[in-house]
């Protein structure tokens, strides 16, 4: 598909959103919804997720690098589109990766961030696993918010597992969150750390327990109690270890 040809069905389907829930002046609740949420994304059509990752999974078949090179990512959603082409394209890893590297210092808001990151399943292959881990460590000692994002949420998505819980502990433990403990500095990398190790708390409980007991824990402060309020908040968290960790709160 040509870049206009996407443009053309991402304003087809911003339409269609339009039609089914516009406000009195024609804007679309869900974009001015989403951008309430993401502040920092670039002005939105109004598509949601489910149709993007469609649309990226048919340019993803077709010639990506092509769509990849030309993409303006003049919008949330061309941004996305990017995200997803990605992560769904199906070529050797090194191209992938090449990829990856190109995009992830582009990257400025949360959603685009996550979105590359949970598309981006090749390295849950067994034979792309360490190649993947050993690339996105490139990033670990990064001092750029959105780097720092993709690293936490990046493992949380695809290296929970025996193999690599230990090593994504220690890898979440040591990334920058900035030098004041406090939401106002690197927010969105924060609340990629506290996202991770409360999913950590989910799959590994005991682990998870002893490392926010461990006086070897370097989460500043704000990091540490957000990552215990947000496994009080998980259904996948349970009762007994959300009791723990609600004595754990600084």
């Amino acid at each position: 598909m040509e870049i206009k040809e996407i443009k053309d069905e991402l304003y087809r389907l911003a339409g269609a959103e339009k039609a089914a829930e516009s406000g009195a002046d024609g804007s679309s609740k869900y974009a001015d919804f989403s951008k309430s949420l993401n502040p920092t994304s670039l002005p939105m059509l109004g598509v949601r997720l489910p149709e993007l990752r469609k649309l990226a999974k048919k340019i993803a078949k077709n010639d990506y690098k092509k769509f990849l090179g030309q993409n303006p990512m003049d919008s949330f959603e061309m941004e996305t589109l990017q995200a997803m082409v990605i992560g769904y394209a199906k070529d050797d890893l090194s191209e992938i990766l090449a990829c990856a590297a190109d995009f992830i210092p582009k990257i400025h808001d949360w959603s685009v961030n996550d979105s590359f990151c949970q598309t981006f399943k090749i390295c849950e292959k067994p034979d792309c696993q360490k190649e993947c881990w050993d690339f996105f460590m490139k990033y670990a000692n990064s001092k750029r918010e959105f780097e720092v994002r993709v690293v936490a949420v990046m493992l949380m998505s695809h290296y929970l597992n025996d193999e690599y819980i230990d090593r994504v502990i220690q890898v979440l433990n040591n990334v920058y969150t900035g030098d004041t403990p406090d939401k106002s500095d690197y927010y969105y990398a924060k609340m990629g750390v506290a996202w991770a190790v409360a999913t950590v708390a989910a799959k590994y409980p005991e682990k998870c327990l002893a490392y926010m007991k461990s006086p070897d824990n370097h989460l500043d402060g704000w990091t540490y109690n957000k990552s215990i309020q947000k496994m009080c908040e998980s259904f996948r968290v349970s009762e007994e270890l959300k009791e723990e960790m609600k004595k754990l709160r600084k």
